[in-house]
């Protein structure tokens, strides 16, 4: 409990006060303790909001199919193709189920350049950036990832430990994102025996 209390009185002197204080006191008392509160949370809230927003995300390598990567390897020497079509001679594995009567193969890849996607304002990134990518159209479930909400990471959860997040990718499949149905498990048996059984 707090045991005194200074304030200065109409003269401008300085008058230290002992419980039970006065409700005039006690008023200036909680809006003090307000102001400081409100500083402490507004500074704690910027220092936090100004490191994320130039911290970098370090992801596990992307999962892509044994000799798919670079893109390039292939790509260099083919004519680039704009017209929606289905594949039918190479990917023709990859079934677009994934905003499919909006979406293209180049909405996503840069078309000169396989070894990249593209985003929305033509930056180029990487496939270790593919986050942002996937951030463009699903932003709340990217901010929950940032966060440590969403997806998974492994390493310290916050503070100045490493960590390695894991990609959209590591459990979506980007051109089938949404997941299969699962059969579920039946529920355990009660053991039998007298020493497990209660």
């Amino acid at each position: 409990m707090l045991k005194k209390f200074s304030v200065y009185t109409r003269g401008g002197i300085l008058k230290r006060l002992k419980p039970p204080f006065p409700p005039a006191v006690q008023y200036r008392m909680k809006k003090t303790i307000s102001a400081i509160a409100f500083t402490f949370l507004s500074g704690v809230f910027f220092v936090s909001f100004a490191i994320g927003v130039n911290q970098e995300f370090p992801v596990s390598p992307p999962p892509m199919t044994e000799g798919m990567f670079p893109c390039s390897s292939c790509h260099a020497s083919i004519e680039v193709n704009r017209k929606k079509r289905e594949l039918k001679d190479e990917h023709s594995e990859i079934k677009l189920h994934h905003a499919e009567t909006m979406r293209w193969c180049l909405d996503c890849h840069e078309a000169r350049n396989r070894d990249k996607l593209r985003l929305f304002n033509g930056e180029l990134i990487n496939f270790t950036e593919s986050y942002k990518l996937c951030g463009e159209c699903h932003g709340n479930v990217y901010k929950a990832w940032r966060a440590g909400i969403h997806g998974k990471r492994t390493g310290y959860f916050a503070g100045s430990g490493k960590r390695t997040y894991f990609l959209c990718a590591h459990c979506h499949d980007p051109h089938e994102p949404k997941f299969k149905p699962i059969k579920p498990e039946p529920p355990p048996f009660r053991p039998t025996e007298p020493e497990n059984a209660r």
